[in-house]
């Protein structure tokens, strides 16, 4: 089942003339020129090329080159911005890789070790300055736990303290070499990203009940595993047979690193919650099925550079904050919008701010519902770094009562995929049994997924897929109203064109699709626990 990468058919060695070329280029049409390359139908190919010129403009401030240029040698085609430097101070140079890895090793094993915690006093990998463009690789979230195969198993044996596994920490510089220092803002700006060459595939799953679940759990107990594959900006999935859409790549996570006072401040309120919640929290009660925290501990720790089994070690990992839930810090947000030209405002909280990423998606729904619900895969961010001095202050007002409670702003950039028609399905906080919560949003969103599920697969397809399509295309969730008591209203907004048959609501019989049959379902594992299921009486079958 295994895709590969685009093929590189015809390469480009910018230190050498269009002539000297490994496949010589052309710069006329003529029938009798023969072929460089050749390629198949349906293949996925690399194709380099220097710009129109052929290198005769460079990147030095005078238009001479220009001038002195030969219009009769134009090659019709693009040079890659990184032009070799020409001696002019203010060309643009290729991102300087900080952070590199090798799919071929563990996370641990990486030349600069990843790290799945976050903590204080983890030390940096990188530094870099502001203004700077650097790019920073890294792992899918699992470290390459989850495969592309046939099997479903890997996906219900996981051992999910392991996750997620991030690059960094990444300490930042003022262009005088100073620290981002507590109290400053760091800006993120993300100027490109997409999967590692030759790792252009992904995954969505939903976990065993038993073994982490999802929004829908109590619906959908199983361990299941749909296959994503990339072609340029699309996906296509052989376990969901009918879809295709443009990805809106972004990373899952990205945050600093907390002071010793805000990582207290997260473990002791997510342990009263984890000791105390069953018995005090009256809200969301349907979702109590799932696990309420996820709290520190060593089984599965990775603290990149320090060394598991010393007493510093040991200590760190007995405090250091779990990667699962969004923080004060940013983390684990899942903003599916977050892509090229965004920017990121995080809190600084510790000297050099120390921040990570990872957790690559090449597409999500909003709420990523299934849990490891985008389409997961390795990758690479392309960012730059700047520093506003006491930007928390000016800019942040805390939440809270201490000054650490604050959250970070976020700035959605100019790409995404354009969609003009969307199917809408609502929810109200109104559970399957029929009982009535006040206002409660998760339970006006669960209503509105499930109404999306089932309505969709009177098309042809099964739950489990249409719950995997949910939580990874892009699709747009909605609180509607929080005020009209006692029912929250959710929405779910789902583009129609995603689908290669019309699921609109018209007269006549459903038609049942999709047309293009490739594999009948999502690869499942059985469901051995002995936990509760929600059955709704009244679903299609």
């Amino acid at each position: 089942m295994a895709k590969q990468g685009a093929r590189l058919v015809v390469p480009i060695d910018l230190t050498k003339k269009p002539r000297e070329q490994k496949l010589p280029l052309h710069n006329r049409w003529h029938p009798n020129i023969p072929p460089v390359a050749e390629v198949r139908v349906g293949e996925v190919i690399r194709v380099e090329m220097v710009d129109f010129s052929g290198g005769g403009i460079t990147s030095t401030y005078s238009a001479d080159d220009i001038k002195n240029a030969d219009p009769s040698i134009k090659v019709h085609t693009k040079y890659p911005h990184h032009l070799p430097s020409t001696g002019s101070s203010m060309a643009p140079c290729t991102p300087r890789l900080v952070v590199p890895i090798d799919l071929k090793k563990k996370p641990w094993e990486q030349k600069l070790p990843l790290h799945n915690r976050w903590h204080p006093h983890m030390p940096p990998v990188a530094e870099v300055r502001v203004s700077e463009v650097f790019r920073v690789e890294m792992v899918d979230w699992t470290g390459g736990i989850i495969e592309d195969n046939s099997s479903a198993m890997d996906v219900k044996s996981i051992d999910l303290s392991t996750v997620h596994y991030l690059s960094g920490p990444i300490r930042v510089l003022d262009m005088d070499g100073i620290p981002a220092k507590p109290g400053d803002l760091l800006v993120v700006e993300i100027c490109n990203l997409g999967p590692l060459p030759g790792d252009e595939w992904g995954y969505t799953a939903t976990f065993d009940r038993e073994n982490g679940g999802g929004f829908l759990t109590d619906h959908f107990p199983c361990a299941t595993k749909a296959i994503w594959y990339f072609e340029g900006i699309y996906a296509y999935s052989p376990h969901i047979p009918g879809v295709r859409f443009p990805g809106l790549t972004h990373p899952g996570i990205i945050g600093t690193a907390p002071s010793m006072e805000l990582l207290k401040i997260w473990n002791e309120r997510e342990r009263e919650l984890e000791e105390n919640g069953l018995q005090t929290m009256k809200l969301c009660e349907v979702l109590h099925s799932r696990p309420l925290a996820n709290l520190p501990t060593t089984k599965g720790c990775v603290l990149g550079k320090i060394q598991e089994g010393t007493p510093e070690w040991e200590k760190m990992a007995r405090e250091a904050a779990r990667t699962i839930p969004g923080r004060e810090n940013g983390g684990n947000c899942d903003i599916k919008n977050l892509s090229r030209g965004s920017k990121i405002y995080l809190p600084v909280f510790v000297d050099g701010a120390n921040f990570s990423t990872g957790d690559m998606h090449f597409s999500q729904g909003d709420g990523e519902v299934s849990f490891c619900g985008a389409i997961e895969m390795s990758g690479f961010l392309e960012l730059k770094c700047e520093i506003i001095r006491g930007g928390m202050k000016q800019y942040l007002t805390p939440m809270g009562p201490t000054p650490l409670h604050v959250n970070p702003i976020f700035e959605i950039g100019p790409v995404e995929p354009r969609f003009s028609e969307w199917l809408v399905f609502e929810g109200i906080s109104v559970d399957e049994s029929g009982r009535q919560h006040y206002l409660d949003a998760s339970v006006a969103y669960k209503r509105a997924v499930l109404n999306a599920i089932d309505y969709l697969s009177k098309f042809g397809y099964s739950k489990e897929q249409i719950y995997l399509l949910l939580s990874c295309c892009p699709c747009e969730g909605r609180i509607s109203g929080i005020v009209d008591s006692p029912n929250a209203v959710a929405t779910l907004a789902i583009p129609t064109a995603i689908f290669d048959q019309d699921i609109r609501p018209k007269t006549g019989k459903v038609p049942v699709g999709p047309r293009l049959v490739r594999n009948p379902d999502v690869l499942k594992c059985t469901y051995d626990g002995n936990l509760p299921i929600t059955k709704n009486p009244s679903a299609t079958t």
